[in-house]
């Protein structure tokens, strides 16, 4: 992107950030690399519970998704891919993906969407065109967030649907209507994902003219301050991505430097995020296989917020909303 809203580095303040986030880039990936097999290991399957281990390995192919896209030539990138390529493979997985009956179509779209090279195409194929058959690539009665959502991942799968452009499903989204609601009683993923959505990851600008996207920016700018008051780290590490997704720069912002030194302060010594709180942390004497459902997906919000704020390399902005802000057939 190359927007950014930032005042001159007069301190050296930014090359400090940049280091935190570097470090913490570094820390997460490698902590991921030698922990997320567990997803799909025999100890695993036998210790997590279904739903709970697919959404997880989901989050994790998402996450290998920006880490090619932003940093391809990483070889911390290479065991964590491995664990992806390797779940994709199993056979059972489509049938996992159907084990909760309100997760299994957002959960097979994802799945599909995210399915790396090469990888299960009958299966692939056969998820599709049941999603396109039952019609869950239609509006119906989707929330306005999981509108969003399915149109993000319908695109990603090279889906054709029905679904609404962007620039509506902003509008009718919670970060659409929250600069004046108290923040206690926001939903931070919905407004964090709504961004995500919009940008693709911050891969590509969002379709918001500059007025909703300095309104946008001030509502989260004023969640990243809450949540920092909460001491809740991986809500904060969403939205230093959100601010990061719209044209500003988080390391320089007063939110974001507040946010980002939390996180550092939080990381234990192996690169990890003990939990997504710090009043809801995991206990120091919990064995392993427990600490891992305690440091897992924040570990990973943190590593994507970090592998994506560490690319500093321009991304195109387009001079029209994206090609995908209209429907499609």
């Amino acid at each position: 992107m190359t927007t950014r809203t930032s005042a001159p580095d007069t301190d050296g303040g930014t090359a400090a950030a940049e280091e935190t986030v570097a470090i913490l880039a570094a820390g997460t990936g490698r902590w991921l690399g030698l922990h997320a097999g567990r997803l799909d290991s025999p100890a695993g399957r036998a210790e997590l519970p279904v739903t709970p281990r697919v959404k997880a390995l989901l989050q994790l192919a998402l996450l290998c998704r920006c880490w090619q896209k932003a940093a391809p030539d990483d070889n911390a990138l290479e065991p964590v891919l491995a664990v992806v390529e390797h779940a994709w493979r199993r056979p059972d997985f489509p049938h996992l993906l159907a084990h909760s009956p309100d997760s299994a179509r957002p959960f097979g779209l994802i799945w599909a969407a995210l399915a790396p090279a090469g990888s299960v195409t009958d299966a692939r194929r056969g998820v599709l065109d049941r999603l396109s058959a039952d019609g869950y690539l239609t509006p119906r009665r989707k929330s306005p967030y999981l509108h969003l959502g399915t149109r993000f991942y319908a695109e990603l799968a090279g889906l054709g649907h029905e679904l609404a452009p962007y620039e509506e499903l902003y509008a009718c989204s919670m970060l659409a209507r929250a600069e004046d609601v108290p923040v206690a009683e926001l939903d931070v993923c919905q407004v964090t994902d709504t961004v995500f959505y919009l940008s693709d990851y911050g891969f590509r600008d969002t379709c918001l003219d500059a007025e909703d996207r300095e309104r946008a920016l001030r509502v989260v700018e004023r969640l990243t301050e809450h949540c920092v008051r909460e001491d809740a780290w991986e809500y904060a590490a969403k939205l230093l991505l959100a601010q990061h997704c719209l044209g500003s720069d988080p390391l320089r912002t007063p939110s974001g430097t507040a946010a980002l030194g939390m996180l550092a302060g939080a990381r234990s010594p192996d690169g990890s995020l003990p939990g997504k709180t710090a009043r809801g942390q995991a206990p120091a004497s919990a064995p392993p296989q427990q600490y891992f459902r305690w440091a897992y997906q924040p570990t990973l919000v943190t590593a994507l917020t970090t592998l994506l704020l560490a690319d500093r390399r321009p991304h195109p902005v387009p001079t029209t909303a994206p090609p995908t802000a209209r429907r499609t057939r």
